[in-house]
């Protein structure tokens, strides 16, 4: 139970601070607030944790996925093979083009696609593989781009993440044909709300361009058709400020989560393992929980910890997509998928933990016991 002098140790916790306030404001003063000069910077600041790709920024994370989508020319017809195992944007993208979506198992250390699972789940249609680097942990794109090379596929990072993780020294959203982030408030970094696509390819980044901005580049002069998910400059301000803040925070996550993995002793939890080679961010320190989860979560939060499911459904189990399986006779065999479902449990590893924070939320794991 908490102490009466112990305030609860949220899941995550949003940096919004004078910096990112008075850049808002200035931004507001200037009277030009929609994908100008701030926008540009950002996209600039940015392309340095990707290896100085090209970078298109729009409105969210989802758009950064659908706008990919789009500009590689996939469609109707074409598959796409994604984890069920992730938010469900990752899949929603797909559909959007009007894709059509075929899962694939997971790994059960880094939470990312199997290799042996996407490359038996190819079929003619195949069109790309949509990588998810869950959690800030890359996934394993030393054996997912081979697969993808030697098929002739698109590869599509769902990075939204994992902003500054890597794989032997290449950062996410530097590997396929693009990589997008989200810069929703509870990620590693953000600009209130908005995305970013990366690319190397100049013509991807221009078609991206157009795309986001009703098809032009010229005002009134449309050259292809395109929607409205522009970035605001508001949120490019804001999101500059978070982009010279991210590397110092990102170490502060990693040595948060170094402290619960020296600390936590529980035997019924199972601390996050890091693959080889891979720079993990710790969006989320992402604990597997063997005996009864709900218990024990009920357990933390009495103890002050917050703790979150990230996610307990997973993306073919949610009724836009296991009605039409059903229907069609469709069915997926993810044990992975399933078993990380039934699992996981995320605790809290944000920047704003202080020493006392990190043990509070060790005791109390380690309060949990062998049999939950």
């Amino acid at each position: 139970m908490t102490s009466i002098n112990e305030q609860p140790i949220p899941a995550a916790r949003p940096v919004i601070g004078e910096d990112e306030i008075e850049a808002a404001v200035r931004v507001l003063r200037s009277g030009r607030v929609v994908q100008g000069p701030e926008v540009a910077a950002f996209e600039e600041g940015f392309s340095r944790l990707v290896d100085d790709r090209h970078c298109v920024a729009v409105n969210s994370g989802t758009s950064a996925l659908h706008l990919l989508l789009l500009a590689l020319g996939i469609g109707p017809g074409d598959e796409v093979i994604v984890p069920s195992f992730s938010f469900a944007a990752s899949a929603n993208a797909v559909r959007l083009v009007g894709a059509d979506v075929v899962f694939a198992d997971i790994e059960p250390g880094s939470f990312g696609l199997d290799p042996a699972a996407v490359e038996a789940a190819i079929t003619p249609r195949t069109a790309a593989i949509m990588p998810v680097h869950l959690y800030g942990h890359p996934a394993a794109m030393d054996k997912l781009m081979p697969i993808a090379d030697k098929h002739k596929l698109a590869v599509v990072e769902d990075a939204c993440q994992a902003h500054a993780a890597a794989l032997n020294g290449t950062p996410v959203g530097a590997f396929g044909a693009g990589g997008t982030f989200s810069f929703y408030p509870t990620k590693n970094m953000h600009s209130l709300e908005g995305g970013m696509v990366t690319t190397a390819d100049a013509e991807l980044a221009r078609t991206l361009r157009l795309l986001r901005n009703q098809g032009m580049e010229q005002r009134y002069a449309n050259e292809i058709v395109g929607a409205n998910m522009r970035m605001t400059d508001v949120s490019a301000a804001v999101g500059r400020v978070q982009l010279g803040k991210v590397e110092a925070w990102t170490e502060l996550r990693r040595a948060n989560a170094a402290y619960l993995d020296a600390h936590i002793t529980a035997p019924a939890v199972t601390t996050p393992p890091v693959a080889e080679g891979a720079r993990h961010v710790y969006h989320q320190y992402t604990v597997r929980i063997s005996g009864d989860r709900d218990a024990a979560m009920a357990k933390l939060t009495e103890a002050g910890i917050g703790n979150a499911v990230y996610y307990p459904t997973p993306i073919h189990r949610l009724k836009p997509y296991w009605e039409p399986d059903q229907k069609a006779g469709r069915t997926w065999d993810l044990p992975e998928t399933e078993r990380a479902a039934a699992e996981v449990v995320s605790l809290p590893v944000h920047p704003s933990l202080t020493e006392g924070d990190l043990q509070r939320i060790a005791a109390a794991v380690n309060s949990l016991g062998e049999n939950l």
